[in-house]
Order: C-alpha cells, then sequence, then structure tokens
C-alpha cells in the first residue's frame, strides 16, 4: 500500500480512471444518490439531479465512467422506479450519465428510525461534539431499539443491494461507500464478498475514545470493528485519523494499531486508514460564479454590500457557530464606532434539519440576534446586518465575489467548501477568517487569520485586524489561498482515493 501522497501527479489521471473503472465492477454506495425523482401532478416520477458533497464531487466521473451507484430510495419517485424493472439497476435518466442507479427501498418505518433517530439526533450530533452531557443525550429504549430494527438492517440491506449487483460478473467488485449512514456496510459486504476491494470514506470528524463512551459500548464496538472490514478508510484530517485508532484502541481491544503504518489488523484483514481532504472542483465554481444568473445576482447584491463588507454562507446549524460570530461583529461596531455606517454583514444562510427541534430553536435564536444587532446599531439608512435565508447557491457564490472578509467560525466539522469556494470567486483580494477547528484549517492556514471557534473577542480583534489590512498582505494572503486550494483541488482528492485502490488491484496486463 502506498503511503499517503504518494504518486500524486506521476500517472495521468484519465489513465488512472480508466484503470481503475475498467478492471472491476466499481460501485458507489451513498445515503443520498446522484438522482431523485419527484412525482410530477400527473403521477409521472420527473428525475432531478440530486444534492450533496459526495453528489457534487462524482459528478464528473458520473460523466465519463460507467459504474453502478446504490443509494436510498428518498421519496415516492425514487420507489416507484426502483420497482421497474423490480430490484434492479437501471441507466441514469440524467442527459450525460454515463451511470446506472440502484435504490435501497426500506420500509418507512425502519427509515425513520435508521435516519431520524440513529444517523442524526445521535451520530451527527456525537461526531460534532454537539451534545451538553449532563443533559443530553438521553439513551433510552427507542434508541436501542433504532440501533436494531433501524440502522443494522438498512445498512444491511444496502449490502444486499450491492451483493446482488455484483452477482454474475466476472471479478469482485470495487465498493466504496460513504458516510455515517453506512458504517456497517464494509462488514456485511465482507462478509458475502470476501475478494471485494472495499474503501470507506467519513466526512464528518471523529471524536476522541472519552466521547464515543457516552453511548452503549456494543455500538461503538460493532462500528469501529466493521468499518475496519474495510481495506481503506478515509478521513478529512490526521487528527480524526489518530482519533479513530485511538477509538478502536479502546473499544476493539482484539484489533492490532500498526500506528506507524496508519492501519488495523483485525481478523486476518488489515485496513489502511488514509487522509484524503475534501476540495472543490474550481473550474466549476468559478464556471457558475461568471454565469448570467450569477452576474444578475451579482449586480443586486453589489447595492446590499458596504463600503466594507463582511460576509458569511452557511446551513443554519449549531456546528456553523453563527450567533458567536454575529455577537463578535456586533462587538466590532462597540469597540470601534468609527465602522458604523461603513461596515455590512451580509449573511446567506440555507435552512436545515428543520425537523429537529435543536435546529429550529437554533434559526429562532439567529433571528433574534440579528434583530438585536440592527435594532441597536441601525441608523441613516444604514442596516448592519442584512440575511439571506433560503437556500440559492448560485446568489451565493455571486456574493462571494464581493466580500472584503469572509468570516467561517466553525465550531467542529469535517470540511468547510465556503473556506474553499470563496477565495477561488472572489474579487476584491477578500480576507478569510478562518476556525482553527475547521476540517479545512490546515490546508488554508498559510492564508486565512486564525481564530478559536469560542473567542468572541479574539473573532472580533481578527475581524478589525481583517478590515484593516494594508491592500498589499491582503492581495499576498488572498494569492496563498487560491494556490493552495487550486493545487489541491478535486481531481487531486479523487486522483489520491483512487491510486490507492489501484495499488490493490492486481497489475494490469502489459
Amino acid at each position: 500500500m502506498r503511503q499517503d501522497g504518494a504518486g500524486i501527479g506521476m500517472a495521468d489521471f484519465d489513465e488512472l480512471c480508466e484503470s481503475v473503472f475498467s478492471q472491476r465492477p466499481f460501485i458507489l454506495v451513498s445515503n443520498r444518490g446522484p438522482v431523485e425523482h419527484q412525482m410530477t401532478p400527473q403521477g409521472r416520477p420527473e428525475p432531478r439531479r440530486g444534492g450533496g458533497s459526495v453528489v457534487t464531487a462524482f459528478n464528473s466521473l458520473a460523466q465519463q465512467y460507467e459504474f453502478t451507484w446504490v443509494s436510498s430510495a428518498m421519496g415516492e419517485g425514487d420507489r416507484a422506479v426502483s420497482g421497474n424493472p423490480p430490484g434492479r439497476s437501471i441507466p441514469s435518466p440524467l442527459p450525460g450519465h454515463r451511470i446506472n442507479l440502484r435504490y435501497v427501498v426500506t420500509p418507512r418505518r425502519t427509515y425513520h428510525k435508521y435516519y431520524n433517530v440513529l444517523c442524526n439526533p445521535l451520530l451527527w450530533f456525537l461526531q460534532h461534539y454537539m451534545w451538553n452531557p449532563p443533559y443530553n443525550p438521553t439513551i433510552d429504549a427507542a434508541v436501542y431499539d433504532a440501533w436494531e430494527t433501524g440502522y443494522v438492517p438498512v445498512n444491511r440491506s444496502f449490502a444486499r443491494a450491492v451483493v446482488d449487483e455484483a452477482q454474475g460478473q466476472a471479478a469482485a467488485p470495487v465498493v466504496v461507500g460513504h458516510d455515517y449512514h453506512l458504517y456497517l456496510l464494509p462488514e456485511f459486504v465482507r462478509q458475502e464478498l470476501p475478494a471485494a476491494v472495499i474503501q470507506h470514506y467519513i466526512h464528518i470528524p471523529w471524536p476522541a475514545p472519552l466521547y464515543w463512551q457516552l453511548i452503549p459500548r456494543h455500538i461503538t464496538e460493532r462500528i469501529c470493528a466493521a468499518l475496519c472490514s474495510a481495506d481503506l478508510l478515509g478521513f478529512q484530517t490526521d487528527l480524526d485519523r489518530r482519533s479513530f485508532l485511538d477509538t478502536v484502541e479502546e473499544f476493539v481491544p482484539q484489533a492490532r494499531i500498526d500506528r506507524p503504518g496508519n492501519a488495523v489488523e483485525l481478523e486476518g484483514g488489515r485496513c489502511a486508514v488514509r487522509v484524503y481532504p475534501s476540495a472543490i472542483n474550481v473550474d466549476e465554481v468559478q464556471r457558475i460564479a461568471q454565469s448570467p444568473r450569477a452576474l444578475e445576482f451579482q449586480e443586486r447584491l453589489a447595492a446590499e454590500a458596504g463600503e466594507i463588507t463582511i460576509m458569511r454562507i452557511d446551513r443554519a446549524e449549531p456546528t456553523k457557530n453563527i450567533i458567536r460570530g454575529l455577537r463578535a461583529y456586533e462587538l466590532l461596531l462597540t469597540r470601534y464606532p468609527e465602522l458604523q455606517g461603513r461596515v455590512k454583514f451580509l449573511a446567506f444562510l440555507v435552512p436545515s434539519r428543520t425537523h429537529i427541534r435543536q435546529y429550529q430553536r437554533y434559526m429562532d435564536e439567529i433571528n433574534q440576534a440579528i434583530q438585536e444587532i440592527n435594532g441597536r446599531y441601525a441608523a441613516n439608512g444604514w442596516t448592519p446586518v442584512t440575511a439571506f435565508i433560503e437556500n440559492n447557491y448560485v446568489q451565493a457564490i455571486a456574493g462571494m465575489k464581493l466580500y472584503d472578509v469572509l468570516l467561517v467560525n466553525t465550531i467542529v466539522e469535517g470540511t468547510n467548501l465556503v473556506a474553499m469556494e470563496g477565495p477561488v470567486v472572489n474579487e476584491r483580494n477578500g480576507a478569510l477568517v478562518l476556525s482553527q477547528s475547521s476540517g479545512v484549517y490546515r490546508q488554508l492556514a498559510g492564508g486565512a487569520l486564525a481564530v478559536a471557534a469560542a473567542d468572541i473577542e479574539g473573532t472580533m480583534e481578527t475581524l478589525h485586524r481583517a478590515v484593516t489590512m494594508p491592500a498589499a498582505d491582503r492581495r499576498e494572503r488572498a494569492e496563498r489561498l487560491v494556490e493552495s486550494i487550486g493545487r489541491n483541488d478535486l481531481e487531486h482528492w479523487l486522483r489520491r482515493q483512487l491510486e490507492d485502490i489501484a495499488g490493490l488491484l492486481p497489475p494490469r496486463p502489459a
């Protein structure tokens, strides 16, 4: 197995992809897929491109190579097409796609337990350090039931779809699973397809072992052991990798941890634990920024901008630390009154997980904070904060072109695409104020201004430094950011994973 980063740039990317996709069947697995079918008023399923980071990352490959994408049937439209023919993969209906789709249909009650009891309120909150341990979580009978009759059977159904897709093929497949929804997938696939090459990529942080102690030990032990059934396990940061190895050591005593080799040996198998920081397709983001629609938004938003414009673009989630960012801005106006009337805060906020009580409450608190700041400081036609609360990606990209300061003060996260998208489209040599706990911090530290997520005083002073920074310093930092983002782009992210997968495949005949 190669060490991290080995071979980067040595082979042509297209040749690498051809090598991987042509040798064995390639099966990509994620909860949410690349195509979601919405039912029309006439009762017909109409295909639309799915959303999410996995879909964005693999969109270009879906247009160039044949493989199968296994995902959940998300609604009635997906269920309708999944039954015709029943239990089979179907060609993607999206123009340009060369892939096949296979939908996993599970009973609605089972999926509810899997997604709304286990995946989001439990695993997502745990892995983002979002709990307040003296008060939550409360692991009751409903959680035990959701694990046994929701999470486990849905993961088993995904594995069954993979196995069914692989039947009749001349060689065992390459199976690439994604994220916290499918932690048991490697184990179930390995049981049925022992010769498969299995990779699993985890997009969110992996907390320290002590935090995993908050949930039942048998759940953590099963998750860790199942993930170790993969040949390759990918994380966003080296800290996540270390935390995973520590967790396996704590909860799976029969495993042997190879620290120098960053690997786990368990039950005769060896799982290499790698770091593949996420990235963006720079060319695509820049193309969107110059599209006619984005240019229209840019013209409208220019009227909302200030002499100095501070901006943030986030899903409205507690992990994004939006309220502390607003309070730091409020403190900036108090401590430096000469900025009043000159500076403007534009917040592009996408409502998120609105069915979860904590998210509803957080959105209410955001609106309250904005109202308080505007009520206290607005004067002479100047409004300190303008919020755009909607899911409008093109508008957000257009807004990124106008910022003088981009604030990304997240608490903890796997990565942050905004911190990478902003610098490559910004037209004002804008400064990036970035939380040290963001998954993308290490990559962008050379050009960003660092803040600690909980430090309102420090964030305020860093915002002041950003808005008063000499033009030459701003330009130099902005150039460093663009260079780093371009060097470690989406192709680089895919290449590193495909190289490691290729290293597990037999040599191709000369």
